[in-house]
């Protein structure tokens, strides 16, 4: 795979005139969950015993549009278009639901138990968006599985692409969060730019495998039937002995 440093430079490309277009996804997608965690904070306002839930169900709402944010940068990825309308494009979608419902879950009780174990799992199924996202007839445990099976040995990579964006969090955070509409385009771009370069090289490994076809040794296997025929002796003379003339010869001349 390429190094970290050419992925974000891949990245980078990739958004070179599709500025404003993922700067204005990252405004809609904010206003949206503004806009959702208020609503919920009215609705539940008179339930201070559910107060605790105003948190998860304001995520669980904006999963489909958590997915179309893979989608549309994965899109700019691929030099495609992407607009407004991709944010709500997944909402009628069942496979999506179930996608980011079940990564929701896992993640959660993967956390439960420690909080490594549960980091670990969130990289394990990080391609799963990007999955079903180039494979809508399979299902969402399958784009999981194939998640899984894809970041084998690749989690850590991952993971540092991701720490690499450190420096840029912090200079975010000290212009009030308005440096995340730069910062997020840019973050999930690489991880697109991550999973097409990820992908390219298990493809070329796969094409590698089938094409491999060991050669037989045609030298030595010519050479056989000569050295067996040169070391074969007729088989008169292997299995009977030469016979000797050792009978007394007599006179038969008639006395």
């Amino acid at each position: 795979m390429e190094k970290n440093s050419k992925i974000r430079s891949t990245a980078l490309d990739a958004l070179s005139g599709n500025w404003g277009t993922a700067v204005l996804l990252m405004v809609v997608y904010y206003v949206c969950s503004m806009i959702v965690v208020y609503s919920l904070t009215g609705v539940l306002s008179a339930f201070s015993q559910t107060m605790g839930m105003l948190g998860n169900l304001s995520s669980i709402l904006l999963l489909p549009m958590f997915f179309a944010l893979y989608a549309a940068f994965l899109r700019f990825r691929r030099k495609e278009e992407a607009g407004v309308q991709t944010l709500f494009a997944f909402y009628k979608n069942q496979k999506v639901w179930a996608l980011e419902l079940l990564k929701y879950i896992y993640i959660i009780l993967w956390t439960l138990l420690l909080i490594i174990p549960g980091i670990v799992k969130a990289y394990s199924y990080a391609m799963s968006e990007y999955i079903l996202y180039d494979n809508p007839n399979i299902g969402a445990d399958d784009a999981i599985k194939r998640s899984m099976e894809m970041m084998k040995g690749k989690k850590l990579k991952l993971f540092l692409l991701d720490l690499s964006f450190i420096g840029w969090f912090i200079l975010a955070m000290l212009t009030f969060g308005i440096g995340l509409l730069l910062l997020v385009p840019y973050l999930y771009t690489a991880r697109a730019a991550f999973y097409e370069d990820l992908k390219a090289e298990l493809a070329s490994q796969a094409t590698e495998n089938v094409g491999y076809q060991p050669q037989p040794d045609v030298r030595n296997t010519a050479a056989e039937p000569q050295r067996e025929t040169q070391n074969v002796m007729p088989e008169q003379q292997r299995f009977e002995p030469q016979r000797r003339d050792d009978t007394p010869s007599y006179d038969r001349t008639p006395y």
